[in-house]
């Protein structure tokens, strides 16, 4: 099933690339882009993208493992994924979800993120598993 957001079509599997096109992935969007979101992290704010959602099993990577850096920090849960040559974050195991991944939906080829209209922003900064309790 085809989705149109905008002027954009949101087909069920997406080939998606960093900018200088080593990375290559397959996603599986069987219910089109869920859950588009921003967060507002110390690393989410750096890099600005708009993430969506996916199952582990709705990533493939097609070319470019090798190229493919890991970058994690403070609790060192989540695992951020970016192409050592040209910098572009592509997608990352969530903290808050580890069974998914949010990937970056301005790398998916034909699709323009700013389509998408309005984008909820998530509280990174007070993570839900950075409380504390008593």
């Amino acid at each position: 099933m085809i989705k149109k957001v905008g002027n954009t079509e949101i087909l069920p599997r997406h080939r998606a690339t960093c900018h200088c096109g080593k990375v290559v992935l397959e996603i599986t969007l069987p219910n089109g882009i869920e859950n588009p979101s921003r967060c507002d992290c110390s690393m989410c704010r750096r890099k600005g993208a708009i993430v969506g959602s996916v199952d582990l099993n709705g990533i493939r990577i097609v070319e470019g493992v090798e190229s493919l850096k890991l970058y994690q920090f403070n609790t060192n849960t989540a695992k951020h994924y970016f192409c050592a040559t040209c910098g572009i974050y592509t997608h990352h195991q969530r903290r808050s979800n580890p069974m998914e991944y949010g990937f970056n939906i301005g790398c998916l080829e034909d699709v323009n993120p700013f389509d998408l209209g309005e984008v909820v922003t998530n509280d990174g900064v007070n993570h839900p598993s950075d409380e504390r309790t008593s």
